[in-house]
């Protein structure tokens, strides 16, 4: 079945008792047992829950893989993930992350007695120079959060499957719909379902898919022994979600690659990153590992803090908001919210500068979105 039908039906079948054909919501807490050990497929729902079971196979499906995790929020996801290491390990990661990924690694992560180097992800080389031989985990978004970079992940994984190393892609700005890391070699997919999965900005979850079995039941555990599981409603939310991601990605891209080729030729504009545009310096690499390009825009003003204010004041249609992917068209000043946790030392050398701006591009129409722009630019 093709992308569209799975998204629609995959976990997801007509109710057996009533005929209901949307998966009902499973709000129980426990679940009766027929005898001591004899159960029905599920006895407590922070272990299972049948509304969380069917989100979980959609999720696997969609991306492509064998086995999907759901959880509480992306950071839930993420810390799961890292749970699998052992105090005296090593991280090689990107430089250009999320922010929360960042703090997540140096103010918890280090607490464990495991390090984490960051790497130039414009050199592949240099990730395998990075390795120790305590490494166990490559981690990576690409695009990347906030400058839009692009990672090969094909040659990555070549990289970590020969030095035995996890490797983990952040695959929340593509979505699957876009991309599927796990079919270039990843062994796990993580996602903050807050964002394009959910897609209308009113849940925070979060989602790890594998083909890997053995990865697959050491997660499974850690999922329930920490306990950070979205809830039945929550789960629902998602699954709802993801039945029109096809149709919202094709509607987000085609306002991003209209506004980004509005704002690339903008004189207010001193940079732009965008993958479609073929301008940005892994568009080539983003065309073959990508089926598409996505919704999300960075921009660097001409000018400093001052002018990013008057831009940002000024907007109507871009809510100046964190987070991404929803339907609405929002501005985020990486600076002070998603990257505030970097020190300023350390966002600068990253490349994240007081006039960087990003836009989450909504599906509004097109030339409302530029007109807005225009006005705030003016």
């Amino acid at each position: 079945m093709e992308f569209e039908t799975r998204a629609i039906h995959e976990g997801q079948q007509s109710d057996p008792q009533t005929g209901a054909v949307i998966v009902p919501i499973y709000l129980t807490s426990t679940y009766e047992q027929e005898a001591i050990g004899k159960h029905k497929g599920y006895e407590y729902s922070r272990t299972g829950n049948p509304t969380r079971t069917a989100l979980e196979e959609a999720l696997a499906s969609i991306e492509n893989g064998k086995f999907g995790l759901a959880f509480a929020s992306g950071l839930a996801a993420t810390t799961t993930v890292l749970s699998i290491l052992k105090n005296g390990d090593h991280i090689v990661a990107g430089d250009d992350l999320y922010g929360g990924t960042y703090r997540l690694l140096e103010k918890v992560v280090k607490n464990w007695g495991v390090t984490t180097s960051y790497v130039d992800i414009d050199n592949i080389a240099d990730f395998e120079t990075a390795i120790q031989p305590n490494t166990k985990l490559i981690w990576i978004e690409t695009p990347t959060n906030p400058l839009l970079k692009i990672i090969d992940i094909a040659a990555l994984a070549n990289i970590a499957r020969k030095n035995n190393i996890i490797l983990v892609v952040d695959n929340t700005f593509a979505s699957p719909y876009f991309q599927t890391p796990l079919d270039l070699g990843a062994d796990i997919v993580v996602h903050s379902t807050t964002k394009y999965l959910g897609g209308h900005s009113d849940i925070i979850g979060g989602a790890v898919i594998t083909s890997n079995e053995q990865l697959y039941t050491e997660l499974k555990f850690y999922q329930n022994a920490i306990g950070a599981i979205p809830s039945p409603f929550d789960s629902w939310l998602v699954l709802r979600g993801i039945k029109t991601l096809a149709v919202r990605m094709r509607e987000h891209e085609k306002n991003a690659l209209f506004l980004a080729e509005f704002l690339e030729k903008h004189p207010k504009i001193e940079r732009i990153y965008y993958p479609g545009l073929s301008s940005h310096e892994q568009h080539k690499l983003a065309k073959e590992q990508m089926s598409g390009f996505g919704g999300m825009i960075s921009l660097e003003l001409k000018g400093g803090f001052a002018e990013v204010e008057r831009f940002a004041s000024r907007l109507k249609l871009f809510l100046l908001a964190e987070s991404l992917g929803g339907v609405e068209s929002l501005l985020c000043y990486p600076t002070k919210m998603t990257h505030g946790s970097l020190p300023e030392a350390e966002r600068l050398q990253r490349g994240i500068k007081d006039n960087l701006v990003r836009l989450s591009v909504g599906i509004e129409h097109q030339q409302d979105l530029q007109a807005d722009l225009e006005n705030a630019l003016a």
